[in-house]
Order: structure tokens, then sequence, then C-alpha cells
């Protein structure tokens, strides 16, 4: 588990998948930046028997608050197998949650967590230039637009311009902000 001063990320446990498919299939708690598709609930179940979300080099945490409320999720993952880079994708379910930094705290924790365990050299997110919320929790995570990918995503009948932002390991500070780590034996976090 990683505790943040507002958050915590932990992994999926099976007590979650419930709430969790109910939150996956609801495509009108997603606004109008992300991706609308799901997958069935056997496939679901099925990933989550298989590897509980989470492998070496992708995996999904939920953000909760102190008291355990989900509020939404977290994912990383490989591009592509040519580059040294992982995506975050993240998700506050409500959105009156929204807009209060949880998705702020849920990034830095994580990045915070993947340049310290795996050999990743940059993190990037994929956002839509009139997503602001997204862009503002990018430039407060530190992470550099570099430019715009003409097209690049199918959404709602059309393809979309992205704006990519990326961080460097090298440009991380490890001072700012601080987590907690407890072990609490869930599939290899």
């Amino acid at each position: 588990m990683l505790k943040g001063k507002s958050i915590q990320l932990r992994p999926v446990r099976q007590s979650d998948l419930e709430v969790l498919y109910d939150r996956h299939i609801d495509l009108t708690n997603r606004g109008d930046f992300f991706p609308q598709g799901f997958v069935s609930e056997i496939e679901f179940r099925r990933r989550f028997d298989e590897h509980g979300f989470w492998k070496p080099d992708e995996g999904m945490l939920l953000i909760t608050t102190g008291d355990g409320r989900i509020l939404g999720h977290i994912e990383f993952f490989k591009t592509v197998n040519y580059l040294d880079e992982l995506e975050l994708s993240y998700q506050i379910y409500d959105p009156d949650e929204r807009g209060k930094g949880y998705a702020t705290g849920a990034v830095n924790l994580l990045v915070r967590y993947l340049f310290g365990r795996l050999k990743a050299n940059r993190i990037r997110l994929v956002i839509h230039p009139q997503n602001r919320a997204s862009c503002r929790v990018a430039e407060k995570c530190g992470f550099t637009c570099e430019g715009i990918a003409r097209g690049a995503w199918f959404h709602q009948g059309k393809n979309h311009d992205v704006a990519i932002y990326a961080l460097l390991r090298d440009e991380f500070n490890r001072t700012e902000g601080e987590f907690e780590e407890v072990n609490d034996g869930n599939r290899g976090l």
C-alpha cells in the first residue's frame, strides 16, 4: 500500500470486484475524455484471477481515502517494447470527488513507486488537449508537454488529437512528498 497525505493506493482485493466492475461498466462516470470501452464480467474476473490486475510491467491500484472508501483507480502499462517508458491512466469515479487533488496525489505516489522499482526512463500521460483538469495534474506532477499527436485517438466516433506529457527519471525529484510502503501481502506490490 502506498500512502499519501489524503489518499492511499492499494492493490485490488477479491472483495472489491463487484464494486469495481460496476464502476467499470458505468460509462456515465467517465466524462468526456476517458475511453469508453469495457470488458465482460467473465473477462474482468479472469484477469483478476490470473494476476490480480498486477504484473511486472503493468498494474492497477485503487485510489482510496484513509478510511478505505474507493475514489477511483490508477494504472500503469508498457507502451511499446522498443521504448523505455511506461504510461499512466487514472480515473476518479464520482464527479463530485474530482478537482480535490486525488488524481494528482495518485500520480505522484505511483510515479515515485515506479521510478523506485522499475527500470523505466520515462513515464508518460496521453491527454486530450481540452481536458484541462488532466493537463493540470500533469503540470503539478512535473510532467512536460512534449507535443501533440494529431488524430491519434479514436473516441466517440471520431479521431482526436492528444497531448503527450512525459517525466524523465532524471527530472524526477525524490525529495518532494513522502509515502509509506506497507506490505499487505497482495500479489507482489
